[in-house]
């Protein structure tokens, strides 16, 4: 909300500070809320860079914009949250969003048109975005990677339990060889290539209960267990799939800390600062 009263020239009160809640005007079932820094004015000309802030199975949406907000004040930023509910697609459906499609539901289709609705109401600093996701907020920023590079400027992936590894000798979700047909769009290396990456897990987010994938699961396939065992493992072999096809990686593990990224975030906001200053940006 705004931090003076009354609402603005066209912008209303709720849509300063930490905003109402909005449902997408692409799909309804699909809500987000913002932040917007406090030097925002609607008669200036400054413009800011967005951060889209992914949330995990949790759907904690408003505890992540808030989490983000003094990274907003001290960088000039835009953060923007969605929010996808569970039981979507079917009763108890938890984790359709991960995969970004599910049948003809285009996740990635809804953050997009997000995204655009988010220019248009504010100064949005280009059409790259920064983008942080945690557990299943982990693996919907590397798949967005590998699908939309080129609307990102930095990708923070944060512990996923299941990774789709940059590998062409095995299909999706295992790899990517058959991207094109479930996609409808080929993997851009080279635009891959000029996003500023960071991987970000706990060293001891080591259990393995809720990511193993059983021949009876429905995620099941050849090579459900090719990234290994663990958080920690399936990490390290995502980040080494990309440094094979010469994408840079920056992996931060934080010493003593499980599956929780509240002693990570801050690994995060360092990393955006300086993607926003050049400083992350692959060379």
């Amino acid at each position: 909300m705004r931090n003076v009263s009354g609402h603005g020239k066209r912008l209303s009160y709720y849509d300063f500070g930490h905003t109402t809640v909005y449902a997408s005007r692409f799909d309804q079932r699909f809500p987000y809320c913002a932040y917007v820094p406090d030097d925002y004015d609607e008669d200036g000309d400054k413009t800011y860079p967005l951060a889209v802030i992914v949330h995990g199975t949790e759907r904690g949406m408003l505890a992540y914009r808030d989490a983000f907000a003094d990274f907003a004040e001290q960088n000039g930023v835009i953060v923007l949250a969605p929010l996808f509910p569970a039981s979507i697609c079917f009763p108890g459906d938890l984790s359709s969003y991960k995969m970004l499609r599910e049948g003809d539901l285009h996740y990635d289709a809804v953050m997009l048109d997000m995204v655009e609705e988010m220019r248009e109401r504010y100064r949005i600093r280009g059409d790259r975005v920064l983008m942080y996701g945690f557990s299943g907020g982990g693996h919907f920023t590397h798949r967005f990677l590998f699908l939309h590079p080129e609307r990102l400027l930095a990708a923070s992936i944060g512990a996923p339990g299941v990774v789709t590894l940059l590998d062409f000798d095995h299909d999706f979700w295992v790899g990517v060889r058959d991207f094109e047909k479930v996609f409808g769009k080929k993997v851009d290396l080279d635009a891959m290539r000029k996003v500023a990456v960071q991987m970000v897990i706990g060293g001891d987010d080591l259990e393995t209960w809720e990511i193993t994938i059983k021949p009876d699961d429905a995620w099941w396939m050849p090579g459900a267990d090719l990234a290994g065992a663990t958080r920690n493992d399936r990490i390290r072999s995502l980040k080494g799939s990309l440094e094979r096809h010469g994408v840079e990686v920056q992996l931060d593990v934080v010493p003593g800390i499980t599956h929780d990224d509240r002693e990570l975030i801050a690994k995060v906001k360092d990393f955006f600062a300086r993607a926003l200053n050049g400083v992350a940006a692959p060379a």
